[in-house]
């Protein structure tokens, strides 16, 4: 009986990575973002599924610059849902929605899906993305539909590496304010050396331009 249940078991846990290798190959282009990874949070509330949820911030844990939200959501009912809002509770930060295509609202449409994050996808966009919290912590999201209403999960807060590499922020911080200021006093030191020749009498520079015409002329 034991070894029938092992095979039995074996059997299954077989069958599912089957289920989910062939559900990765149908997905296409997008197979890589509708994989379901255990650190990822996934909730279902009525028709609407979220999965694969994580905020998503600079690579460089000490860099300023916006976070993302990445997620992908399933609507399995008969009308289309639209995102009113993603905050995240608690904090201060918002969340700028903006669709794949063009202006207006995010819809999610009836017996379809809408992945938030990555290359010509929709996105949720945190603007100061230190307000999202430290990576390795755990921060509330809460989506609003149109027709389900508020749903609330978890999503882990992880930085724009490894596998989150092509669903961070696209916008990195600009350099360092200290180098710019020393770059930029570079070229000022030097612009008082001219100024400084220039005080002399303004025949110098005729004198050097004498030459110069002087050269085109035996040319």
């Amino acid at each position: 009986m034991s070894r029938s249940l092992r095979h039995g078991a074996l059997a299954a846990t077989a069958l599912v990575f089957s289920i989910a290798a062939l559900s990765a190959c149908s997905a296409g282009n997008d197979a890589q973002t509708l994989q379901v990874r255990p650190d990822n949070a996934a909730t279902a509330v009525d028709s609407i599924k979220i999965q694969n949820l994580n905020i998503i911030t600079q690579p460089e844990a000490d860099a300023e610059g916006p976070a993302v939200i990445a997620a992908t959501l399933f609507n399995d009912g008969t009308k289309r849902e639209i995102v009113e809002k993603v905050t995240l509770p608690g904090t201060s930060a918002t969340v700028e929605l903006k669709p794949a295509k063009g202006k207006g609202p995010l819809v999610v449409p009836a017996g379809g899906r809408v992945v938030i994050g990555g290359k010509n996808n929709a996105s949720a966009v945190i603007e100061n993305g230190r307000e999202a919290g430290r990576n390795g912590n755990v921060q509330t999201v809460a989506f609003t539909f149109s027709e389900t209403g508020d749903i609330e999960l978890g999503a882990a807060i992880v930085p724009a590496t490894s596998f989150f590499k092509d669903f961070g922020p696209s916008a990195l911080p600009s350099p360092k304010p200290t180098t710019s200021a020393s770059a930029s006093g570079t070229p000022g030191s030097a612009s008082e050396t001219p100024g400084e020749q220039s005080s002399s009498p303004s025949a110098t520079p005729d004198d050097s331009a004498s030459p110069a015409d002087g050269a085109a002329a035996g040319h």
